[in-house]
C-alpha cells in the first residue's frame, strides 16, 4: 500500500526542485515500512540543485550517528546503486536513511562527485538535470539491520520503477 505525503509550501519554496515525489510505502503483515523522497531538477544551471541530506536532516532535528556508503544490486542493472546510509535519531525515534543522486543511467552517493558529474554532463551532454532519491525506515526495537535490510530491499524493488521515470 502506497500514500502520498503532501510537501508544505515552505518546504518546497526551499526545495526549488521542478518535480518532487513523497510516498510512504507499507507492505501487510510486515512492521517496517518505508518513505520514498525524491527531488527532480531538470537543471542546475539556474542554481537550482539536490540539497543533501546531510545538511537538511540536522537542520530538522534529526542527529546523524553513523554514516557509510554502500552499493545496492539491482535486478537488470549492470552496476549496483551507490547509496549514503546514515542512521539517524531524534528523541526517542531511530532511523536508516539511503540516498543517492541520480542522474542519466548513474547513481552517485557523493554530492561532490554528483557536481563534478553535472559539470562534465554539462559540457559533454548539454545537460545537468539530477534527482536527489532518499529512503527512510524507522528503527523498531533498536533493530537497525532489519531496518537497514528493508530499506535495501525496497531500494531493489522500486528502483527499476522509478528508473523508467528519469530521462536518459
Amino acid at each position: 500500500m502506497e500514500s502520498e505525503i503532501a510537501l508544505d509550501k515552505d518546504t518546497l519554496e526551499v526545495l526549488k526542485a521542478d518535480e518532487t515525489l513523497s510516498r510512504s510505502y507499507v507492505e501487510a503483515g510486515h512492521p517496517l515500512g518505508a518513505q520514498l523522497f525524491v527531488a527532480y531538477f531538470g537543471s542546475q544551471r539556474t542554481g537550482q540543485t539536490p540539497h543533501s541530506p546531510r545538511n537538511c536532516l540536522p537542520g530538522t532535528g534529526w542527529l546523524p550517528s553513523e554514516r557509510e556508503m554502500i552499493v545496492i544490486p539491482v535486478e537488470g542493472r549492470q552496476e549496483p546503486v551507490e547509496s549514503n546510509r546514515y542512521v539517524i535519531s531524534k528523541g526517542e525515534y531511530k532511523s536508516i536513511v539511503l540516498y543517492w543522486y541520480q542522474s542519466r543511467d548513474r547513481t552517485v552517493a557523493s554530492e561532490y562527485k554528483a557536481k563534478v558529474y553535472a559539470v562534465l554532463d554539462a559540457i559533454r551532454y548539454n545537460r545537468s538535470d539530477t534527482a536527489l532519491v532518499r529512503v527512510v525506515v524507522p528503527v523498531i526495537n533498536n533493530d537497525e539491520l532489519a531496518s537497514t535490510e528493508t530499506a535495501i530491499r525496497f531500494v531493489q524493488t522500486i528502483y527499476p520503477s522509478l528508473r523508467q521515470r528519469f530521462p536518459v
